[in-house]
Formats: structure tokens, sequence, C-alpha cells
């Protein structure tokens, strides 16, 4: 278990409860089982409190937790007949990308989402999740697929943002973005997002322009990172705290403020603790936005989508 620097108290509860339980591994004849149960139930209480009163900033936190699963991860359990396709038939093939035909509940789709990784290699691999114009072309291409084929679009974000190197920019990384948002509002079928982690700035945006949104309990969507923002408003990174605050972006907060249409609620203790349920939650989150728009012709698909990000936030700015 990884352990957030404000579960320290939590890790050394678990920790012991562990110990005791190594002991007697190593000799049968101890008696500890009690001991371990009562460690147990002290733990699962400090995890409810803990998680029951999370600030933005500790939001954060568990968004980014390395053992969340990661679009590989719900691909692999949610779909079927999964094709992945690769490049976009311009420059290269980017692997912060992923995407490709399949079938969630036996209904041909076309998916695609950022990919993190789950260790160092595949990090690097994967670039962290910050996908290059390559990659948002990819997208492109593949929406452009879903629409010929009169697909369902279903995107699963998890970027700290788009890559900001030299290359991305020598390549068009702002007008790849300003496209793939643009193909998001004028493809004429279903399209639905889940933030399944970090939702950040156009990087985010540029797969989540959806009809339908959903997001994690513990996630997060935002037009900068907290350190980015501190960067620029106090000229110091480790204001992140008071940044996090002001910039309202927990699922909870966007609920709000009518940016998300749906919160999935996570296991006690972040997605990290049950891997499972989490994907299966996620899951019942898709079917319930794609049932929500059966029946919609292109037409009516557009003007949703249009009125919907005509009118973002115009409720919680006004109370």
């Amino acid at each position: 278990m990884n352990y957030l620097e404000f579960e320290k108290p939590l890790a050394e509860i678990e920790g012991k409860a562990e110990e005791l339980r190594a002991m007697a591994r190593a000799n049968p004849d101890m008696d500890i089982e009690d001991e371990a149960k009562a460690l147990d139930a002290k733990a699962a209480t400090m995890l409810r409190d803990l998680y029951g009163k999370l600030s933005r900033w500790q939001k954060c936190q568990v968004a980014r937790h390395p053992d969340r699963p990661h679009c590989q991860d719900y691909i692999d359990r949610l779909f079927t007949d999964y094709t992945p396709l690769a490049g976009d038939r311009n420059f290269a093939d980017d692997h912060a990308v992923l995407g490709g035909m399949a079938r969630f509940d036996d209904r041909p789709v076309v998916v695609i989402g950022h990919e993190k990784g789950s260790d160092t290699g595949s990090r690097i691999e994967h670039n962290f999740g910050m996908a290059r114009p390559e990659g948002y072309r990819k997208a492109i291409r593949l929406m452009d697929l879903a629409d010929r084929f009169n697909l369902p679009v279903v995107t699963l974000v998890d970027t700290p943002g788009a890559y900001p190197g030299k290359g991305a920019e020598e390549r068009g990384q702002s007008e790849a973005i300003a496209r793939s948002t643009q193909k998001c509002l004028t493809i004429g079928v279903p399209l639905v997002s889940v933030i399944i982690g970090e939702g950040g700035s156009g990087g985010a945006v540029a797969f989540a322009t959806a009809n339908r949104l959903a997001m994690l309990e513990h996630s997060i969507y935002s037009v900068i990172s907290p350190e980015g923002c501190a960067s620029i408003l106090w000229k110091d990174a480790n204001k992140m705290r008071e940044a996090a605050e002001a910039l309202r972006l927990t699922a909870q907060d966007l609920q709000e403020l009518t940016v998300t249409d749906l919160v999935v609620p996570e296991p006690v203790g972040g997605a990290h603790r049950n891997r499972p349920q989490t994907v299966d939650r996620v899951g019942d989150s898709l079917r319930s936005m794609l049932k929500g728009l059966d029946g919609m012709d292109r037409r009516a698909l557009i003007a949703d989508r249009r009125r919907k990000y005509l009118g973002l936030g115009s409720k919680g700015l006004a109370a």
C-alpha cells in the first residue's frame, strides 16, 4: 500500500496489525488475532474519519494516487473485443492516449482515454498521461470513425495536462487540442466522459466536452494544477493548498457549478482501496449516461451538447 502524507497515522496502525499477523505466521502458538482485529477496527474508523473530511488539496493527492485504476484497467474490465488503433496518420503514435473499437454490454463503441502507466517503465512509456499533438489527432481520427459508423464514444480522462515540451509546441499542441475539442462538439453520436483521476487543463477538455460528464468522487478537474496556479499567483508553488481551495476543482464543487452531471462514489479510502468495485461503479455510470441519450438523433445530440456548454456554470455562479 502506498500511503499519502495525511494517511501516516493510518499507516502506523495497519502496519502494526500486519506485524502481529506476520509474527503469528512465524510462531503458530501465538494468539494475537483479537489484538489484530482491534487494530483493524481502529484503522477502519480512522479511514472513514479521514475520508469523510478531506480538504481540496487532499483530494488532489487522492486523485493522483499511483495505485488508482488507470484507463487500461477500465478497458480490460468493462469492454470486450477491444481492438486498439494506433497513430494519427501524420507523425506518430502517442502512447499517452489509448483508443480503439470495443463492445460495452455487447454494444459497439469507440473508447478513448489517457493512460498514465502503473510502474516506472510504463509511466515513462505513456509519458505520465500527458498527450502530445499526435495523441489528440489520434483521438480526432477515432471520433471521426465513430461518427461515420454511428458508434457512441466513451472517453476516460486522467491527465495532469497536455505535454508542454518543445517538440509538442512545434507540432501544434494548442491547435490539436482545439480541434479535438471542436470535434467533441460536432460529432453526431452520443459522447460520454468520466474523469477517473486528474482532469488537467485543455488536455482534459479535449476529451471531456461531452453530452454527459461524470467524475469519480475523489477526482479533480481544473484549468490548471494547484501548484501551477500558486506559482503564477503567489510566485510560490508551496501555496498549492490555498490554490486548491480557490480553484474549486473537486467533483462536489463542479457538480454545484453544473460542470459535471454525476459524481460516482468511491470505496472508503479511495479508488485504490478496491479497484474492481471502482471500475464496476464507473461502468454503471456509463450505462446510465448512455441510456439517457438513447433515441436522440444527430441534431438533438449536437444541440444537447451546445446547450450544456453555453449554460456551463450559470446555476452555480448565480447561487
